[in-house]
């Protein structure tokens, strides 16, 4: 029966055995160009693994001094505002500066008749009490980052909202210059060690890398970060004198610290003091990077990609990282925030006996117990504004000169 069939219908088996043949001989034709197909390449690799990476460590970290730079300067007001609220909730006052007798006296002479205690010379608000001219509580009390913003203005110069930017230029270039170097080197060098040892783990080497990268810039440079933190946080009281810089204010700690300790101890327990609340900083940072980084690269990643990927101009590079530093940047400082509390709480600790007994784990209980969990996340609005811009500035500048050095050459 078989046999009949294949008479009846010689061409089915000639057509069959010309089309093994022709598909054959096609298979062998375009095979080179099968194995040229994207979809059966292995993926390309990510855009970190091209040449830009093959820039030394100088350009790179003037690549990141130049982004630490620019943002510092642009989010300082920010950062004033949050430092404030934060301080604000941890007990400081910020009452007139001549609020207080001994400070009239000194300004005025024991023969004063009349005092001027408004928060401003436009307030409306003071009242008349005895000699004195004094604003109600409420002119001394910051209710949120505009208010911040505004009384800072009024009450001590627009120039104050950038109070401690020397500090922040010093803390954030050589930080960054750290930071942002350190992380490319530790992420390249990781991702090729997991793609040959273990593929599975290679989505945490951003976790890794930045985590890594992050507690070796905070541990280097973070006397500056105290010192900017408490610039910050603390207004001046004495008339006609400019607010102490970095290095007197980093002195003012260590002196204060000294004077209260028995003599055996003043040399060791004065310059340990200098990194007090490190514990606090490493606790808030660490988790800062590693959220950070996680959300960053991926998004960065897919956004290039939807730009051009390897062939993305300059202002591709910019936007996609600056859009993905932003989101990541927003995200992590919102989920560290409590953190960030207990940091500017202990920076800005005054009784040298705490200063150097305080944890991290007792400062948050404390903060819950005072305040719960609004005093927890005290500063979360300047402190998600500030971060979010200052991220995508940062790391936007840096790869967007990454790009342009490796395109030069």
């Amino acid at each position: 029966m078989v046999d009949s069939e294949r008479v009846q219908n010689p061409w089915i088996a000639s057509s069959s055995d010309q089309v093994a043949s022709i598909s054959q001989a096609e298979l062998n034709a375009q095979a080179p160009l099968l194995l040229e197909s994207p979809s059966l390449q292995p993926p390309p690799s990510p855009p970190q693994s091209s040449d830009a990476n093959k820039l030394g460590i100088g350009e790179r970290a003037f690549s990141a001094a130049g982004a630490a730079f620019i943002s510092a300067i642009i989010v300082n007001p920010l950062d004033v505002a949050k430092t404030r609220l934060q301080a604000q909730a941890a007990g400081v006052a910020y009452s007139h500066r001549l609020s207080n007798m001994t400070s009239r006296m000194a300004c005025f002479g024991p023969n004063m008749m009349f005092a001027d205690l408004r928060c401003s010379p436009s307030c409306s608000r003071a009242g008349i009490h005895g000699t004195i001219s004094l604003c109600p509580p409420e002119c001394f009390r910051y209710k949120g980052t505009f208010d911040v913003l505004y009384k800072v203005v009024q009450q001590e110069g627009f120039s104050r909202l950038w109070r401690g930017t020397n500090a922040g230029l010093a803390l954030a270039i050589p930080t960054v210059g750290i930071y942002l170097p350190c992380y490319d080197l530790f992420r390249n060098w990781l991702e090729e060690f997991t793609a040959r040892s273990a593929p599975m783990t290679t989505p945490y080497v951003p976790l890794v890398a930045g985590s890594l990268s992050r507690s070796l810039a905070c541990a280097t440079c973070y006397p500056i970060e105290l010192a900017r933190t408490r610039m910050q946080a603390f207004q001046e009281t004495q008339v006609g004198k400019k607010p102490p810089g970095v290095f007197q204010t980093l002195v003012g700690v260590v002196s204060h610290v000294k004077g209260s300790n028995s003599p055996p101890q003043n040399t060791w327990q004065g310059y340990r003091v200098l990194w007090t609340g490190m514990g606090a900083q490493l606790a808030r940072d660490v988790p800062f990077s590693a959220i950070c980084w996680s959300i960053l690269e991926p998004t960065r990643r897919k956004l290039l990609s939807l730009v051009g990927g390897d062939d993305a101009n300059a202002l591709g590079v910019l936007g996609a990282n600056f859009s993905a530093g932003f989101v990541a940047g927003t995200l992590a400082a919102g989920a560290t925030c409590p953190l960030d509390v207990a940091k500017t709480r202990r920076q800005i600790e005054r009784d040298p006996v705490r200063q150097l007994r305080m944890t991290t784990r007792q400062t948050l209980m404390e903060v819950w117990r005072d305040g719960g969990m609004k005093g927890l996340f005290t500063g979360l609005g300047p402190r998600i504004g500030r971060a979010g811009p200052s991220v995508g500035i940062v790391v936007s500048f840096y790869e967007v000169v990454k790009f342009a050095l490796h395109a030069q050459r």
